[in-house]
């Protein structure tokens, strides 16, 4: 790694227990907070997560100032569950609605900068088991522990049946591959990929948001290059246990990805495209006859800047 990044990782990395609650609050002074849930059927997770949260961080003591839930056409009771627990929620489709609606995670998460307040965001998987409310605090720490600070990534380990840490597979053969070879000042995140994190409103507005599965892997580029990477924090926040996706959906997956890390070569002069990247993904199942080919849209759209948006700076618009 580089010298660089060897320093990085010695003062921008902490752990969750590092960040009592009781600091956290003195350190919140006038500071607000908004939690958010990006959620597509997750009725079965959403509703102990939401509840865990407004118990322990709003009701208990007055850390969170704002928990909302982005339902992202789900046809389960995701957005049942989610506010019988306490948490608002919101359809993604119903905020700004004269934009034309984009699908994908990206979506609901730079949606949700319309509709919330607080001057930091941490955004929270809604298919967590055995959520700890220590994934919130842990994220919060460094930002409100050093102004300097604008954006947080969450790592941590990522069971997979047997093995302790064989989740993440696309972090490992596709985003790390990629981040180490094309921006080696990001070499140091351990979950480059992960879906807990916490970032400043006043950075996180200055950055577009791929709609789709590479959010992630775009947020943290282009942050990169708006902050720099001393701005940049990742906190360990122990074990993370969800649902894991198939070989077939996590081929999908890595294909938005390398979409976003082209679309990010080409916009810093990092490459000469000679061509355009093909839009379409083709897999293959076996059938009654033999192989048969299915072929996916991975086109990956992106939505602008919020700040860049006619009436954001009057307030949440929903």
């Amino acid at each position: 790694m580089l010298p660089e990044v060897e320093a990085w990782l010695r003062g921008r990395t902490s752990s969750s227990d590092d960040w009592s609650l009781p600091g956290l609050l003195e350190a919140k002074g006038g500071t607000t907070v908004s939690v958010v849930l990006p959620a597509r059927d997750e009725g079965g997770t959403v509703g102990e997560i939401v509840t865990a949260i407004r118990r322990e961080l709003m009701e208990a003591v007055p850390l969170v100032d704002e928990l909302v839930v982005i339902d992202s056409r789900s046809t389960d009771d995701t957005a049942a569950r989610a506010a019988e627990a306490g948490a608002t929620v919101l359809a993604q489709d119903e905020i700004l609605p004269d934009l034309k609606p984009f699908d994908g995670k990206g979506e609901a998460l730079w949606k949700s900068l319309a509709v919330t307040s607080g001057d930091l965001l941490v955004f929270i998987d809604a298919d967590l088991r055995e959520f700890r409310t220590s994934f919130v605090t842990g994220l919060l720490g460094p930002l409100l522990a050093d102004p300097s600070v604008v954006y947080v990534k969450g790592c941590y380990d990522r069971p997979l049946r047997e093995a302790q840490n064989g989740g993440g597979r696309v972090t490992e053969l596709v985003a790390r591959p990629l981040l180490n070879l094309h921006w080696p000042r990001l070499a140091g995140f351990v979950q480059p990929l992960a879906g807990e994190y916490a970032g400043r409103r006043s950075a996180l507005e200055r950055v577009p948001f791929v709609t789709g599965y590479g959010v992630e892997l775009g947020l943290l580029i282009d942050l990169l290059e708006l902050s720099g990477l001393d701005a940049l924090a990742q906190v360990d926040l122990g074990r993370r246990v969800h649902s894991h996706q198939s070989t077939e959906a996590l081929g999908g997956m890595a294909a938005q990805i390398l979409q976003t890390a082209w679309s990010r070569l080409e916009r810093q002069d990092m490459m000469i495209p000679l061509h355009e990247p093909s839009a379409t993904l083709a897999q293959f199942r076996r059938g009654t006859s033999g192989h048969q080919a299915t072929v996916r849209d991975v086109a990956v759209a992106e939505r602008p800047p919020m700040i860049t948006v006619p009436g954001y700076r009057s307030g949440p618009a929903r």
